[in-house]
């Protein structure tokens, strides 16, 4: 596989994430945010309040403990910050939770409807997604994150009811690959019903098979290129 050309510590994968995504249109102006358990604690690394996904750079990072206190930045992180600290309390399998409010994810989060197997690249969510059917307002105490990670449960892709969505990963550059991946699945969801015409889906015997290929193959495929074309265009990010 290609190479990025350098390497990225933990800072500058997240900083690319916040850019990737901003780039492929995952973002909602001033909301969303993504974190990542740090290597050999339970602390997280998080995007400070009142940053723009697409102006992130490696510096601007913050650190916050379990408790969701500021360690380490130069600004205040969200107030929703307790969506991830009780999931990740909760899921010792994922080092890695995104979330923000794209357009069609956010459509089909109102409507009430999971993206179906429409398209081979769907098959990177069999079994993973799952829908959270209430809206309780803004996820702003450790109570309502507690409340929001016991009704996502083991799932790593949910929607949630008149908000947005949830990725979560056991690596920067998976998750990153899912979630640019999930509004695409969304869309074309979206494009097929409106014309209400009958549809067809991935068999669910190929969808194994071809979900460990993505996941396998596909996420340094995604990863690599993204970063490289970003590095290329906003070198300042791995500052």
């Amino acid at each position: 596989m290609p190479p990025i050309g350098r390497d990225l510590d933990d800072r500058q994968k997240l900083a690319c994430a916040f850019r990737i995504l901003g780039r492929s249109g995952f973002t909602e102006n001033i909301a969303g945010h993504i974190t990542v358990r740090v290597d050999g604690s339970e602390d997280l690394l998080i995007n400070p309040w009142g940053l723009w996904w697409e102006e992130i750079t490696a510096s601007d990072i913050c650190r916050v403990s379990p408790e969701a206190e500021v360690l380490d930045g130069k600004w205040d992180v969200t107030p929703a910050i307790h969506i991830h600290t009780e999931l990740h309390r909760r899921r010792p399998d994922v080092r890695v939770v995104v979330h923000n409010h794209p357009y069609y994810a956010t459509v089909l989060a109102a409507l009430g409807v999971l993206p179906e197997f429409l398209h081979q690249t769907g098959s990177m969510f069999d079994g993973d997604l799952a829908f959270v059917d209430e809206y309780t307002g803004e996820v702003a105490t450790a109570d309502l994150g507690a409340d929001l990670a016991d009704r996502i449960g083991d799932k790593s892709v949910v929607l949630l009811a008149n908000h947005g969505v949830i990725v979560t990963g056991p690596s920067v550059e998976e998750a990153t690959y899912r979630a640019a991946t999930i509004d695409r699945q969304c869309r074309l969801m979206y494009d097929v019903l409106v014309t209400g015409r009958d549809h067809t889906l991935v068999a669910p015997s190929l969808r194994r098979s071809m979900k460990a290929s993505l996941l396998e193959r596909g996420t340094d495929f995604f990863w690599n290129g993204a970063v490289r074309a970003l590095l290329r265009d906003h070198p300042e990010v791995a500052e």
